[in-house]
Order: C-alpha cells, then sequence, then structure tokens
C-alpha cells in the first residue's frame, strides 16, 4: 500500500463494531472491538456510517455486486489459486483502466499520482513504482514521470 490510511469508514455490523444490544451494558465502556483494536495500533480512525443511511451502504453494495459479477459469477475457478488471479486481474484493470466521474474522469491510479505530485506526505511509497509492467520508471532509470496535471478530454 504506497498510501497511508487515516479513516476507514465502515457500517455498523458485527465484523466493526460491539452489536448494540451490548453496547450500553455495565461493561461496554472497557470493551473494544477487536477491528477498533487493529485500527488503534495502526493510526487509523474508525468511523461509522450513519444507521439506516443507504446512500453510503448503497456504494459499498455496489461494489461487492461489481466485484462479484466481474470474477465469481464469470469463471468457475477449480482453485483458489485461480479464484486469485481473476480477483487480481479485475482489481488491476478497475484501478488502472477504469475512469470514474467523481475522480474528474482520471482512474483510481492516475488520481492518487497526481495527489502524490502535490501531498507527497501522506504517501510510504512513490505510487509510480506501483504501476504494472516493466516499471522502465524504477529506481536507477533515467527517466521519470510525474504525471502533474489532468489530461486533456
Amino acid at each position: 500500500m504506497p498510501y497511508k490510511i487515516h479513516t476507514v469508514l465502515t457500517d455498523n455490523g458485527i465484523p466493526f463494531t460491539v452489536p448494540p444490544r451490548y453496547a450500553d451494558g455495565p461493561t461496554a465502556r472497557h470493551m473494544t472491538h477487536m477491528f477498533d483494536m487493529r485500527c488503534q495500533e495502526n493510526g487509523i480512525a474508525h468511523r461509522l456510517t450513519k444507521v439506516n443511511h443507504p446512500r453510503t451502504n448503497g456504494q459499498v453494495d455496489r461494489l461487492n455486486r461489481t466485484i462479484k459479477d466481474a470474477t465469481v459469477k464469470r469463471f468457475h475457478d477449480d482453485d483458489h489459486a485461480k479464484f486469485e488471479t481473476h480477483l487480481a486481474d479485475f482489481i488491476a484493470a478497475d484501478t488502472f483502466g477504469r475512469r470514474l466521474k467523481t475522480l474528474r474522469r482520471l482512474t483510481p491510479y492516475e488520481y492518487i499520482c497526481n495527489v502524490w505530485t502535490s501531498e507527497p506526505e501522506r504517501f510510504r511509497l512513490d505510487p509510480i513504482y506501483q504501476r504494472p509492467g516493466s516499471n522502465r520508471n524504477g529506481p536507477g532509470a533515467t527517466a521519470h514521470h510525474h504525471p502533474r496535471t489532468v489530461p486533456a478530454q
């Protein structure tokens, strides 16, 4: 992961927080959910979506459905390794190829590179080196490309 994660937004499900029926009990203030512990250990703020807030939860559900349609429903993988390969291929295509309206028609990778050039302190690694392929612009290369402007449309 080339950048620092500072905040995680999750729903109010059991994998991320203590169930409401236990939240007000006598020992509630002494309990910390495992997910919150891991976030605290890594300096990550954990925020919860508003209860019954369909827009945020709907975005997550839509992304999960897209991933499922592109992997599980499209391929019948004989083993877990093949599934992981298909999932990695989908994530790479989505990260490096799909332009998103919310990112001003940039791919997620292009957007991250643009943020890196203006705010490098937010990153642990140079994201330019994280791209797929031969990585011709890796350490020691003579040419170094840093996208600083939004491509013409």
